[in-house]
């Protein structure tokens, strides 16, 4: 059955996506819909919020990080059991990866998405700066590229009556149907730190009254039957949903693994993905969070994952008990994935705090930030992957680490430049490093941690 849906687009980066997604998400919520939430690319913050606006998990769809087959698989699993799914894009609508090649839809951008799943696009435009030209804008993009379906704009940060007026008069000429004008409204905007918003998990409360004030404006200014309607025009593809299980194959009977997951305010980085590959692959998956707990008792392996460990390194650094646990785990030679926040945290220090010690490193916050997608081989076989597999991943971060004695690397690429970088560190059963994979595009990585995991001696045997 093909899934009602829309592709929330813009004509750049800062239209305010997230906003109209998020309160459309909510909107269709609150009038009984069962919403299908979905993110373009690597953003984990962004489904954070989708998540509180529809009661389901935010997915990401990223043609870069688990490859452009998968992305329909993946949209119609993540699908199932809604009567409507809204894809939030990225940047403007053909932003894609940077490739130096010509690809008039862009490598993983919101176009590219929005015709591997089928969907139409709406368009948001931050109307600010706009009045009769809009319609110049407009047929542009909607003449860009016939792969790409228009279905109507959504004006945002309207002035006045007499503005929007004005704005559908040239969306009229353009050819395109208005579904909906938001006037300007400061306090409907999420706060932010240097990367981007600030994780939903990190806000609690205030981030669920967040979404539901989005909810609210956006549902009362938007016309929800025509939108429906146009999610109704959607062509679907017909593809085998993706499945954890199916992805990994056949598993070993026996022992299941326990695998402990960071989560919680400073671990809010993950792909849902994560988790149901890791049961898939045989794992009893248990969350812990950093800031309040230690490891469960039974730890076979252990994930830390990405999030904002410099806005809580006083409260990881006062965990003790947890830090004092994670340097025996990896002295003792049991699994560790780690990820950016993660491989920050195994260092010996963050701006001078303690972390867990487990690798000889001291990381720091810097002014620089270094962000993109890399095409990298693992130069040293570990509990995720053998040496010279390749793979593509993503760089976001503002810390640098500086080792006492240079570890063996986990990853190798080279830059725009041509310069070769090398990434990370592996030794026993340490994988930590500053790339962000998406797991659904890597499963047997996650089987052969599982395995690493089941091979260990279990705690207190």
């Amino acid at each position: 059955m093909v899934v009602p849906a829309v592709v929330i687009a813009a004509p750049s980066s800062g239209s305010g996506k997230t906003t109209v997604a998020t309160g459309l998400m909510g909107a269709l919520a609150a009038a009984g819909h069962r919403v299908a939430p979905f993110k373009v690319g690597p953003d984990y913050i962004d489904p954070g919020y989708h998540a509180l606006a529809t009661g389901r998990p935010g997915r990401n769809l990223d043609p870069n990080l688990v490859g452009e087959h998968r992305i329909a698989p993946l949209f119609a699993a993540g699908s199932r059991g809604a009567d409507i799914a809204v894809v939030e894009g990225v940047m403007g609508l053909f932003d894609g990866r940077i490739t130096g090649e010509s690809d008039a839809l862009g490598l993983g951008s919101t176009a590219h998405v929005a015709t591997l799943i089928g969907a139409p696009v709406i368009l948001v435009v931050d109307a600010s700066g706009h009045s009769q030209s809009l319609a110049a804008l407009l047929q542009g993009l909607a003449g860009y590229s016939p792969q790409v379906r228009m279905a109507g704009v959504i004006l945002n940060r309207v002035g006045s009556d007499r503005h929007e007026q004005v704005l559908r008069q040239a969306c009229a000429h353009a050819g395109l149907p208005v579904l909906g004008a938001l006037r300007r409204d400061p306090a409907m905007t999420v706060p932010s730190r240097h990367l981007g918003l600030i994780p939903a998990a990190e806000r609690q409360t205030d981030a669920i009254d967040t979404v539901a004030a989005m909810a609210a404006k956006v549902g009362a200014a938007l016309d929800l039957p025509a939108l429906v309607a146009a999610a109704g025009t959607a062509a679907g593809r017909n593809v085998v949903p993706w499945s954890a299980e199916d992805e990994i194959g056949e598993t070993a009977t026996g022992v299941r693994p326990q695998i402990a997951v960071a989560r919680g305010p400073a671990f809010t980085f993950s792909y849902a993905e994560h988790s149901e590959l890791l049961v898939a692959a045989g794992a009893e998956v248990v969350g812990f969070d950093p800031l309040t707990e230690s490891l469960p008792a039974a730890t076979a392996g252990l994930v830390i994952g990405g999030g904002f460990p410099e806005a809580h390194s006083e409260a990881l650094g006062a965990n003790e008990a947890l830090r004092t646990a994670v340097t025996a785990h990896v002295a003792a030679g049991r699994p560790v994935h780690a990820e950016c926040a993660g491989l920050l945290y195994l260092q010996r220090s963050l701006d001078s705090v303690p972390m867990a010690a487990a690798l000889p490193g001291r990381a720091e916050f810097t002014p620089k930030l270094t962000l993109g997608y890399r095409d990298g081989v693992a130069l040293a076989e570990s509990v995720l992957f053998a040496a010279g597999e390749r793979v593509t991943g993503h760089e976001f971060h503002r810390s640098v680490v500086h080792w006492d004695q240079p570890p063996a690397p986990a990853w190798g690429w080279r830059g725009a430049d041509g310069v070769p970088t090398v990434d990370g560190a592996v030794g026993g059963g340490v994988h930590a490093s500053y790339l962000h994979l998406h797991p659904a595009g890597y499963p047997a990585a996650i089987a052969r941690f599982v395995r690493a995991a089941a091979a260990t001696d279990r705690p207190g045997e």
